[in-house]
Order: structure tokens, then sequence, then C-alpha cells
């Protein structure tokens, strides 16, 4: 069993906790981070580094999110552990301009000391001995300490050399829940059936992400139109920003979201359901909305000028990946084809075609037409529905659940 104290109360409803908001604040600096190590290297090497960058970030935050649906947030020991992951998040995050450079080692050891830390906790302090708790735990310690081993090599390589390593590193990291973490030669009889997964608290702190990520795109828009000046066509771009900006936060938490945590709490296998929609899924949308805000920042600085071909993209390729995702995200969940969604994220590419040397505001406002487009064919849709008489897709998975 866990540690007296340490554990959620059995039976409380979950929700959200002050520690765990507090906790996320150090994400919004992180995800900043990302977004500005992009826009000042929009290059192939420079959008490969900036996915390596977000995918440490999203590991570091998805795994104690998972420690915090079964511990409780309201205990001194865990809060303890909680302000230590912090401290340590915020200094990888200030490593983060440089982490390929001289500051990998603070990059690399900031992370580690996360992940191993966390783990060391869940292993030897919040388990008791011979438990599944510790079972469980320990074998992603070793995962960690195992994937460690590359992510320090490549700390002290330089160059194809570590980036090589670190991609190993990162493979092992994102392979060991889709292995179970099993380890050659030890049994391990619980399988999936060793984590459980409280399904409101799980699916709120991700949808806070989602949050997290529009706000960082809220930030970069208004502190990038506080530095111009204020002409009619960036008060222009700025609408438009932002306007895209609430239609990113209108696509997923209109019935998305509800739908989602509701088929969550109905899936056969809660804890693969929880892993592969929302652990591996939901980062592709976070990447979506970092790559539209840089999309936004270039529009706002230059409103009136034809794009390059690599700021064309960023405009148009954060929208479409956001989409994406969620035509990924409802094919997992329900094992259908948002063809609307899928359509919209086609169509932001095609705009990235036809209209690549048009001036960056008109680009901007393609986009932002097929946000809309989208968001209005699905009300459209609803309200046909509704004038039918028949039940709306949460409705009916209701009736399912009945």
């Amino acid at each position: 069993m866990t540690r007296p104290g340490l554990r959620r109360p059995a039976g409380t409803d979950q929700r959200v906790t002050p520690l765990e908001l507090f906790y996320d604040l150090v994400f919004v600096f992180a995800i900043t981070q990302v977004s500005h190590h992009l826009l000042d290297d929009l290059t192939w090497r420079g959008a490969g580094q900036s996915a390596v960058l977000l995918l440490v970030v999203w590991w570091s935050w998805n795994y104690t999110t998972w420690v915090t649906n079964e511990l409780d947030p309201e205990s001194p020991v865990v809060r303890l552990l909680m302000i230590a992951l912090m401290l340590a998040s915020l200094l990888m995050s200030a490593a983060m301009p440089d982490a390929f450079g001289g500051e990998a080692g603070l990059f690399i050891g900031s992370y580690l000391a996360i992940q191993v830390g966390r783990h060391v906790f869940l292993t030897f302090i919040a388990a008791g001995p011979h438990t599944l708790e510790r079972e469980r735990a320990g074998r992603i310690l070793t995962w960690f300490v195992a994937a460690g081993v590359f992510w320090v090599a490549g700390a002290i390589a330089e160059g194809e050399a570590r980036t090589a390593l670190w991609l190993i590193a990162l493979a092992i990291d994102y392979g060991g829940p889709l292995a179970l973490f099993r380890i050659p030669g030890r049994p391990f009889a619980a399988g999936e059936s060793a984590w459980q997964v409280s399904t409101a608290h799980f699916a709120e702190r991700f949808g806070l992400f989602i949050i997290i990520a529009l706000g960082e795109s809220i930030v970069i828009t208004g502190a990038t139109v506080s530095g111009a000046e204020l002409d009619a066509p960036i008060l222009a771009a700025f609408a438009t920003a932002f306007l895209v900006t609430a239609a990113l936060w209108w696509l997923y938490f209109t019935y998305v979201a509800r739908i989602a945590e509701r088929r969550l709490e109905m899936a056969a296998n809660r804890t693969r359901t929880a892993r592969d929609a929302y652990t591996y899924l939901h980062v592709v949308l976070v990447a979506g909305i970092i790559v539209s805000a840089v999309g936004d920042e270039i529009v706002i600085a230059h409103p009136t000028d034809p794009l390059t071909d690599a700021q064309v993209a960023a405009v148009v390729l954060g929208p479409a990946i956001y989409l994406l995702a969620h035509t990924l995200f409802r094919l997992r969940l329900t094992k259908t084809v948002g063809w609307r969604r899928l359509a919209g994220a086609g169509a932001c590419l095609v705009a990235g075609v036809v209209a690549r040397n048009a001036d960056a505001l008109v680009l901007a406002v393609i986009v932002l037409g097929v946000l809309i487009g989208v968001i209005a064919s699905e009300r459209l849709v609803s309200a046909r529905r509704a004038r039918r008489g028949e039940p709306s897709p949460l409705e009916r998975l209701e009736a399912t659940a009945g």
C-alpha cells in the first residue's frame, strides 16, 4: 500500500488543487521558451530542436500529472515534492534557449532531476515494500535511468552526436508506456491494471495545459503589439491573432473536452485510453498552438509584407496541426473521422500555397476564415440535428452509457 497520508482518500471527488495550478505557472514560461526558440530559428533544424524541447517539457509535466492523479497534494510531503519539481522545471526552462549549446548540462540535469527524483520518491518513500505501487514506480524509474544514460551522453557530446543520442533517449522515454515499462527477466502480471485514472481530475489537468498554451499565445501577441507602432494594419493583425486563438479555444472547449472526459470514464481500458488520447495526442494539440502563436507574432510584426516560405509555413501549419490533432483525438476515442476538422487542416495548407505571396495579414485572415468555417459548419450540423429532434453526440453517449 501507499504510505499513509500521501495518497488521495478513496472515494473522494478529485479536482484540481491550488498547488497544481501553482505548479503549472512554471510551464507558462516553458511554453514561451519553446515558441521563442522556434521564432528565433525558423529552419528545419530550429523546428526539430523546438520539437525536442517541447517533448521534454511535456514529458516532465505529464508524469507529474499522473502522479498527482493518485497522491494527495494537500499532504505537506507531497507539497514539498511539487515545489522541488517546480524549481527544477524553472531551471530547465531557463536553460532552454541554449539547450543545444552551452546550457545542455543544466537543461538535461534539471530534466533528470525531475524524472528520476520524482520516481525515487514514489518508489522508496510513497510506497511500502513489496507493493504494487513500489513495483510499478520502480519499473518507471528503471526506464528513466536507462534513458538518462543517453541524455547525459548527449549533453557531453556535441553537434550531430548530441542530437542522435537525445533522440535515442526520447525514444526510450516515450516508448516506456507503450511497453508497459517491461524489464527483461522480470515478469509483471498486473499490466495496465496497475495504473488507475481518476477521470475528472485527469481530463481537467490536460485541459488546463491547453489553456496554458493558449495563454502563452495571448501573452506573445500582447507583447508583440506593445512594442510596435499601433497603426491600422498592426491593430488589424492583433485582432486577427486574438480571434485565431479564440477559435482554437472554441474548437476544444465547446464540447470536445466534455465528450472526451465522458468517453474516458466509460472506456473499457481507461489506462490505455488515457495514455493514447491524453499523454500522447495532447502534445500534438499543444504543438499546433505553439506554432500558431509564432505565426501570430510574425503577422503582427509584418502585417503588410509578403512572408518568406518559412514564415508562411508557421502561419498555416499551426492551425493545420491543431485541427489534425483533433481528428486523431476523435479517431482514438470514437474510431470515427472528424471530416470537417480534417478538411479544415487541408484548407489551411492550401491557403499557404495559394496565398503564399499575399501580405501577411491577408494570409492570416484566410486562416481565420478557415477556422471560423469549421466552427460554423459544426454549429450548422448541430442546429439541424436539434431541429430534427435528434440527440447531440453527448446525449447519445449518455444514452449508450445508460
